[in-house]
């Protein structure tokens, strides 16, 4: 299966993911994906209250929201509509990550609304089985995390190899053209080279860019390190 690699970019709630700072992270996103441009897809999952002036200026990163609740648009008080990202113009969404989970009713409720409406769906899960789950029903990617490394800065391609590659081996039996992709405490260039030999399309990060002294130069070796491994 001969894929363009994917770096995508977690915000959470960083205080760089606000404002000017996090508006600033996505131009160097938008600045790199265009240097790339058809040879590494970058995506940026931005904040709900993020996503409108981001949407609106960057052009070549692609924007995510980072998450997305399972409703129907209605009387829900602080909930967020597949609609509302429609209206928005936003390419797709994070769904189930581990600091925000959801049953699997929910999860396939939100894959096929989003299927629906051309919205694409990158799903979270936290082991190879529950990837497979995911698998079945159709999503966009797939993303496998185990949590106990988020954040930690000790990559899964490095600490727990095995989990990529039982979890690509579980997840093409169930629907052999789905991308995997790879998380937590991937940091670097070479996490990502690693990861990417082991049968993922590519990362998903959050702190390795959002802490980051210098984000752009950061988003800039995770991407050339993803060239590398495709080219």
């Amino acid at each position: 299966m001969n894929m363009v690699p994917v770096v995508a970019v977690n915000y959470k709630a960083y205080p760089t993911a606000f404002g000017e700072k996090g508006l600033a992270i996505a131009m160097s996103a938008d600045k790199v994906a265009r240097e790339y441009s058809g040879s590494v897809k970058v995506i940026i999952a931005v904040p709900a209250t993020e996503l409108s002036r981001i949407a609106e200026v960057v052009e070549d990163a692609i924007v995510y929201a980072e998450h997305v609740d399972p409703i129907e648009p209605g009387a829900h008080t602080g909930f967020i509509p597949m609609e509302a990202l429609k209206a928005l113009d936003v390419r797709g969404t994070l769904v189930n990550h581990s600091e925000h989970q959801l049953k699997l009713s929910e999860i396939d409720f939100i894959i096929r609304r989003a299927t629906a409406m051309g919205i694409e769906t990158m799903v979270c899960a936290d082991t190879a089985t529950a990837a497979a789950a995911v698998a079945a029903l159709s999503p966009t990617w797939v993303a496998v995390e185990p949590p106990e490394l988020i954040g930690t800065g000790i990559p899964v391609s490095r600490a727990k190899p095995e989990i990529i590659m039982n979890t690509v081996k579980l997840v093409h039996r169930v629907n052999p053209e789905l991308p995997v992709l790879a998380g937590a405490g991937i940091t670097r260039g070479e996490d990502v080279e690693a990861a990417i030999r082991l049968g993922a399309v590519g990362v998903l990060v959050a702190s390795a860019v959002m802490k980051a002294p210098d984000p752009e130069a950061r988003i800039r070796e995770l991407v050339e390190a993803a060239y590398r491994a495709t080219h």
